[in-house]
Protein backbone atom coordinates (compact mmCIF):
# COMPACT_ATOMS: atom_id res chain seq x y z
CA UNK A 1 0.00 0.00 0.00
CA UNK A 2 2.74 2.43 1.17
CA UNK A 3 4.83 1.74 -1.90
CA UNK A 4 1.39 2.08 -4.30
CA UNK A 5 1.05 5.58 -2.36
CA UNK A 6 4.53 6.57 -3.13
CA UNK A 7 4.55 6.11 -6.82
CA UNK A 8 1.59 7.85 -7.34
CA UNK A 9 3.32 10.76 -4.96
CA UNK A 10 6.39 10.34 -7.29
CA UNK A 11 4.25 10.53 -10.49
CA UNK A 12 2.30 13.62 -9.07
CA UNK A 13 5.37 15.50 -8.74
CA UNK A 14 7.17 14.23 -11.93
CA UNK A 15 3.59 15.61 -13.94
CA UNK A 16 3.47 18.72 -12.44
CA UNK A 17 6.80 20.22 -13.64
CA UNK A 18 6.49 18.76 -16.86
CA UNK A 19 3.42 20.05 -17.79
CA UNK A 20 4.61 23.56 -16.81
CA UNK A 21 7.93 23.21 -19.03
CA UNK A 22 5.69 22.07 -22.19
CA UNK A 23 3.38 25.45 -21.12
CA UNK A 24 5.72 27.42 -21.15
CA UNK A 25 7.08 25.79 -24.65
CA UNK A 26 4.05 26.60 -25.85
CA UNK A 27 4.00 29.90 -24.63
CA UNK A 28 7.36 30.77 -26.44
CA UNK A 29 6.46 28.95 -30.00
CA UNK A 30 3.62 31.03 -30.04
CA UNK A 31 5.66 34.39 -29.77
CA UNK A 32 8.04 33.22 -32.63
CA UNK A 33 4.98 31.90 -34.77
CA UNK A 34 3.31 35.54 -34.03
CA UNK A 35 6.56 37.29 -34.83
CA UNK A 36 8.25 35.60 -37.43
CA UNK A 37 5.45 33.74 -39.11
CA UNK A 38 4.84 30.17 -38.82
CA UNK A 39 6.98 28.82 -41.83
CA UNK A 40 9.78 31.19 -40.91
CA UNK A 41 9.99 29.61 -37.64
CA UNK A 42 12.13 26.54 -36.77
CA UNK A 43 12.14 23.77 -34.12
CA UNK A 44 15.63 25.02 -34.19
CA UNK A 45 14.46 28.33 -33.27
CA UNK A 46 11.73 27.28 -30.62
CA UNK A 47 14.40 25.00 -29.42
CA UNK A 48 17.47 28.18 -29.13
CA UNK A 49 14.75 30.37 -27.38
CA UNK A 50 13.94 27.95 -24.69
CA UNK A 51 17.63 26.79 -23.73
CA UNK A 52 17.44 23.56 -24.97
CA UNK A 53 18.45 21.10 -27.70
CA UNK A 54 16.40 20.16 -30.37
CA UNK A 55 15.75 16.73 -29.86
CA UNK A 56 14.71 17.56 -26.40
CA UNK A 57 12.05 19.69 -28.01
CA UNK A 58 10.94 16.30 -29.29
CA UNK A 59 10.28 15.04 -25.53
CA UNK A 60 7.07 17.49 -26.06
CA UNK A 61 6.31 17.59 -29.35
CA UNK A 62 6.12 15.74 -32.25
CA UNK A 63 6.72 18.48 -34.74
CA UNK A 64 6.05 22.58 -34.60
CA UNK A 65 2.64 21.26 -36.33
CA UNK A 66 1.72 20.19 -33.43
CA UNK A 67 2.39 22.99 -30.88
CA UNK A 68 0.34 25.80 -33.79
CA UNK A 69 -2.24 23.07 -33.17
CA UNK A 70 -2.16 23.59 -29.84
CA UNK A 71 -2.17 26.97 -29.44
CA UNK A 72 -5.14 27.41 -32.34
CA UNK A 73 -7.19 25.33 -30.42
CA UNK A 74 -6.79 26.84 -26.69
CA UNK A 75 -8.10 30.41 -28.78
CA UNK A 76 -10.66 28.75 -30.54
CA UNK A 77 -11.94 26.81 -27.65
CA UNK A 78 -11.45 29.73 -25.03
CA UNK A 79 -13.55 32.04 -27.93
CA UNK A 80 -16.73 29.12 -28.40
CA UNK A 81 -16.79 28.23 -25.13
CA UNK A 82 -17.14 31.93 -23.92
CA UNK A 83 -19.67 32.85 -26.89
CA UNK A 84 -22.05 29.74 -26.10
CA UNK A 85 -22.46 30.95 -22.40
CA UNK A 86 -23.70 34.41 -23.59
CA UNK A 87 -26.27 33.02 -26.36
CA UNK A 88 -27.70 30.63 -23.99
CA UNK A 89 -27.85 33.41 -21.45
CA UNK A 90 -31.69 34.58 -22.63
CA UNK A 91 -30.31 38.37 -22.85
CA UNK A 92 -32.17 39.88 -26.22
CA UNK A 93 -30.17 39.93 -29.75
CA UNK A 94 -28.87 43.09 -29.30
CA UNK A 95 -27.28 42.43 -25.80
CA UNK A 96 -25.55 39.25 -27.02
CA UNK A 97 -23.81 41.00 -29.75
CA UNK A 98 -22.62 43.46 -27.20
CA UNK A 99 -21.14 40.86 -25.07
CA UNK A 100 -19.89 38.55 -28.03
CA UNK A 101 -17.76 41.54 -29.10
CA UNK A 102 -16.59 42.64 -25.46
CA UNK A 103 -15.31 38.64 -25.77
CA UNK A 104 -13.81 39.25 -29.12
CA UNK A 105 -11.83 42.45 -27.87
CA UNK A 106 -10.55 40.56 -24.30
CA UNK A 107 -9.26 37.41 -25.94
CA UNK A 108 -6.92 40.51 -27.67
CA UNK A 109 -4.31 40.19 -24.87
CA UNK A 110 -4.47 36.25 -23.76
CA UNK A 111 -4.69 34.91 -27.02
CA UNK A 112 -2.56 37.47 -28.89
CA UNK A 113 -0.46 34.97 -30.68
CA UNK A 114 -2.82 33.01 -31.96
CA UNK A 115 -4.61 35.64 -33.48
CA UNK A 116 -1.85 37.07 -35.52
CA UNK A 117 -0.47 33.60 -36.65
CA UNK A 118 -4.32 33.12 -37.96
CA UNK A 119 -4.05 36.22 -39.77
CA UNK A 120 -0.80 35.80 -40.92
CA UNK A 121 -0.98 32.33 -42.01
CA UNK A 122 -4.19 30.73 -42.30
CA UNK A 123 -3.42 30.13 -45.85
CA UNK A 124 -0.66 28.27 -45.41
CA UNK A 125 -2.11 25.98 -42.50
CA UNK A 126 -4.83 25.64 -45.03
CA UNK A 127 -2.87 24.18 -47.26
CA UNK A 128 -0.98 21.32 -45.83
CA UNK A 129 -1.60 18.09 -46.09
CA UNK A 130 -4.01 15.33 -44.47
CA UNK A 131 -6.31 17.83 -43.66
CA UNK A 132 -4.84 18.43 -40.71
CA UNK A 133 -6.03 22.24 -39.87
CA UNK A 134 -9.66 21.81 -41.60
CA UNK A 135 -10.83 22.32 -37.89
CA UNK A 136 -10.07 26.16 -38.77
CA UNK A 137 -12.76 26.18 -41.06
CA UNK A 138 -15.21 24.05 -39.27
CA UNK A 139 -14.79 26.40 -36.19
CA UNK A 140 -15.25 29.54 -38.22
CA UNK A 141 -18.16 28.48 -39.55
CA UNK A 142 -19.59 27.46 -36.07
CA UNK A 143 -18.30 31.35 -35.28
CA UNK A 144 -20.04 32.75 -37.88
CA UNK A 145 -23.43 30.79 -37.65
CA UNK A 146 -23.72 32.21 -34.05
CA UNK A 147 -23.35 35.44 -35.74
CA UNK A 148 -25.90 35.63 -37.63
CA UNK A 149 -28.38 33.97 -35.93
CA UNK A 150 -28.17 37.04 -33.30
CA UNK A 151 -27.70 39.60 -36.40
CA UNK A 152 -31.08 37.97 -37.65
CA UNK A 153 -32.78 37.65 -34.62
CA UNK A 154 -32.20 41.40 -33.78
CA UNK A 155 -33.36 42.42 -37.93
CA UNK A 156 -36.67 40.12 -37.25
CA UNK A 157 -37.28 41.74 -33.71
CA UNK A 158 -37.02 45.40 -35.31
CA UNK A 159 -34.14 45.97 -33.01
CA UNK A 160 -31.42 46.21 -35.34
CA UNK A 161 -32.06 47.74 -39.32
CA UNK A 162 -33.29 45.12 -41.41
CA UNK A 163 -31.92 47.02 -44.91
CA UNK A 164 -28.41 45.53 -43.74
CA UNK A 165 -26.34 42.45 -45.18
CA UNK A 166 -26.29 40.21 -42.02
CA UNK A 167 -22.58 37.96 -43.41
CA UNK A 168 -21.68 41.77 -44.65
CA UNK A 169 -21.98 42.74 -41.27
CA UNK A 170 -20.66 39.91 -39.14
CA UNK A 171 -17.82 40.27 -41.36
CA UNK A 172 -16.92 43.83 -41.00
CA UNK A 173 -17.69 43.23 -36.91
CA UNK A 174 -14.85 40.37 -37.10
CA UNK A 175 -12.21 41.94 -39.20
CA UNK A 176 -12.29 44.93 -37.22
CA UNK A 177 -11.75 42.94 -33.54
CA UNK A 178 -8.83 40.80 -35.03
CA UNK A 179 -7.05 42.77 -37.26
CA UNK A 180 -6.65 45.45 -34.10
CA UNK A 181 -4.11 42.92 -32.93
CA UNK A 182 -2.09 44.18 -35.23
CA UNK A 183 -1.88 47.83 -33.56
CA UNK A 184 -3.37 47.27 -29.88
CA UNK A 185 -0.62 47.57 -27.65
CA UNK A 186 -1.29 46.14 -23.78
CA UNK A 187 -0.59 49.02 -21.23
CA UNK A 188 -1.35 51.77 -23.51
CA UNK A 189 -3.79 54.62 -23.94
CA UNK A 190 -6.79 52.42 -24.14
CA UNK A 191 -7.07 48.79 -22.49
CA UNK A 192 -9.50 45.91 -24.14
CA UNK A 193 -12.47 47.19 -21.83
CA UNK A 194 -12.05 50.76 -23.01
CA UNK A 195 -11.07 49.44 -26.89
CA UNK A 196 -14.83 47.60 -26.91
CA UNK A 197 -16.66 50.13 -25.50
CA UNK A 198 -15.31 52.74 -27.79
CA UNK A 199 -16.27 50.17 -30.86
CA UNK A 200 -19.85 49.39 -29.44
CA UNK A 201 -20.76 53.44 -28.91
CA UNK A 202 -19.79 53.77 -33.10
CA UNK A 203 -21.10 50.85 -34.26
CA UNK A 204 -24.75 51.09 -32.38
CA UNK A 205 -24.98 55.01 -31.94
CA UNK A 206 -23.18 55.05 -35.08
CA UNK A 207 -20.72 58.38 -35.79
CA UNK A 208 -22.85 60.91 -37.45
CA UNK A 209 -24.93 63.39 -34.99
CA UNK A 210 -27.92 63.97 -37.43
CA UNK A 211 -29.43 62.49 -40.45
CA UNK A 212 -28.02 62.41 -43.26
CA UNK A 213 -29.11 64.77 -46.27
CA UNK A 214 -27.69 62.76 -49.60
CA UNK A 215 -25.71 59.74 -50.15
CA UNK A 216 -21.86 60.14 -50.18
CA UNK A 217 -21.21 60.52 -54.10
Amino acid sequence: MNQRKNTATARRTHVGPASERRDHLVKLAAELFARKGFQATTVRNIADEAGILSGSLYHHFDSKESIVDEVLRTFLDDLTARYRVILDSGRSPTEVLTQMIRIGFATLEPHRAAITVMQNDWNYLRSLEHHRFDYLVKAEDEIERMWLEQIKKGQAGGALRADVDPKLTYRMIRDSIWVAVRWFRPGGRLNTTALADHYITVLFDGLATGARTSQPG
